[in-house]
C-alpha cells in the first residue's frame, strides 16, 4: 500500500513538472545588433613640389608649404618633393613626370619652376611660391594681380623702393652702387631695373652687373666692387645659393652688400628688408588645400603678398666692416 501511494505521489511530481514547462513562454530569440554603416574614407591627393634649387629662403617655403597641407589635410595628401639644383632645364623635366604621374597639383618654388609648369599644362592646378611678380614671369600686360586659369600662388617681393631707402638710410655718403643679378632670372631684371631707378632718384650712380650662371660670379662680382661704394643683390635664386663667392670678394675688399631676402643678407649681406619665407610657403599650403577640396577656384584666386616686412642686419659682417646699425633693425640668427 505505502509502495502504491509513493508511485501516485512521484507521478503527480511528473504531471506538475510538465504541467509548468509547457506554461513557460517560449523565449524570443536574441536581437542581432543593426549593422553601423561603413565610414567613407577621406579623399587621398596627390601633389609634386617642383623646387629650383636649395638654399635656406626656398627649402622654408617648401617646408612650410608642406606644413600647411598636412594640418588641414591631415594623413590625405601624398607629396613629391623635387629639387632642380638650380638646374632651369631639370625644372621641365620634373613637372613633366609630375603630369605623367596625374597629379592633383604642383607647387612650383621659385619663378623657372613656374614658368616650366606653366608651359606644360592648363589643367593640373599649379601654385607658385618665391615668385616675385607673377605679370613678370608669365609674361602678362597690365597683370591685375590675379593670373586666372589653373595659376595662383604667393609672392615674396619685398617693397622695393625701401630696399633703395635702405641703402640711403646705411650710406648716405655713398656714390656708387653696383646691382649684381642672374640674367637668366626673369624677376632678378624686374627688380634690379626697379631698385635702380630708385637709387637714381635719391642721387645714385647705379649700375648694372649680370652674370649668366654661376660660373661668371665671381668675375663679375670683381668688376662691381671694382667700381661700387655699396653692392645691391635681388632676391636671386644664383645669388642665393653662391653667396660665399660673394661674400669671399666683397668683405675682404671692404665693401657692403645690401640684399633683397634674409637668407642672402646671412650669407654675404650686412642689411636686408625680408619677409619670412616659410610664412609664404604656408599661406601656399593653405591655397592648396582649398583648391583641392574644392573649396576654392584657382582661376579666381589672387596672388597673396607677405603681410609684413622686417629690417634684419648681419652682425658678423657689419662688426667686420664697422657698420652702425640703426636701432629698428633685427639681428639675424
Amino acid at each position: 500500500m505505502k509502495k502504491k501511494l509513493l508511485a501516485l505521489a512521484l507521478a503527480a511530481v511528473m504531471v506538475l513538472s510538465l504541467a509548468a514547462c509547457g506554461a513557460k513562454k517560449e523565449e524570443a530569440p536574441a536581437e542581432t545588433p543593426a549593422e553601423t554603416p561603413a565610414e567613407t574614407p577621406a579623399e587621398t591627393y596627390t601633389v609634386g613640389i617642383c623646387q629650383l634649387v636649395q638654399h635656406v629662403a626656398l627649402d622654408a617655403a617648401t617646408q612650410g608649404f608642406i606644413d600647411a597641407l598636412n594640418e588641414k589635410l591631415p594623413g590625405q595628401v601624398e607629396i613629391d618633393s623635387q629639387n632642380a639644383s638650380n638646374d632651369i632645364p631639370m625644372c621641365s623635366t620634373i613637372v613633366n613626370q609630375f603630369i605623367a604621374a596625374d597629379v592633383d597639383l604642383i607647387m612650383c618654388n621659385a619663378t623657372p619652376a613656374l614658368q616650366a609648369a606653366a608651359a606644360a599644362t592648363t589643367t593640373i592646378p599649379i601654385l607658385g611660391t618665391s615668385v616675385t611678380e607673377y605679370g613678370v614671369a608669365l609674361g602678362i600686360e597690365n597683370f591685375s594681380g590675379t593670373v586666372g586659369g589653373n595659376i595662383s600662388g604667393t609672392s615674396d617681393l619685398a617693397p622695393l623702393d625701401q630696399q633703395a631707402a635702405m641703402i640711403q638710410e646705411l650710406f648716405p655718403d655713398a656714390k656708387n652702387v653696383g646691382l649684381i643679378y642672374c640674367s637668366a632670372e626673369a624677376n632678378s631684371q624686374y627688380q634690379v631695373d626697379v631698385v635702380k631707378a630708385e637709387l637714381e632718384k635719391l642721387g645714385y650712380t647705379a649700375t648694372l652687373y649680370s652674370f649668366s650662371d654661376s660660373n661668371d660670379l665671381a668675375a663679375v662680382t670683381e668688376s662691381a666692387v671694382a667700381a661700387s661704394d655699396v653692392i645691391y643683390v635681388p632676391t636671386d635664386n644664383t645669388v642665393a645659393a653662391n653667396t660665399g663667392i660673394i661674400d669671399n670678394i666683397c668683405r675682404p675688399a671692404g665693401i657692403p652688400v645690401v640684399t633683397g631676402e634674409e637668407g642672402i643678407a646671412a650669407g654675404c649681406g650686412v642689411a636686408t628688408l625680408s619677409i619670412s619665407y616659410y610664412d609664404i610657403g604656408y599661406k601656399t599650403g593653405e591655397m592648396a588645400a582649398q583648391v583641392l577640396t574644392g573649396e576654392a577656384d584657382i582661376s579666381t584666386m589672387p596672388i597673396e603678398y607677405a603681410p609684413q616686412f622686417t629690417k634684419k642686419y648681419n652682425s658678423e659682417i657689419c662688426a667686420d666692416l664697422g657698420v652702425t646699425i640703426p636701432s629698428d633693425y633685427v639681428v639675424i640668427e
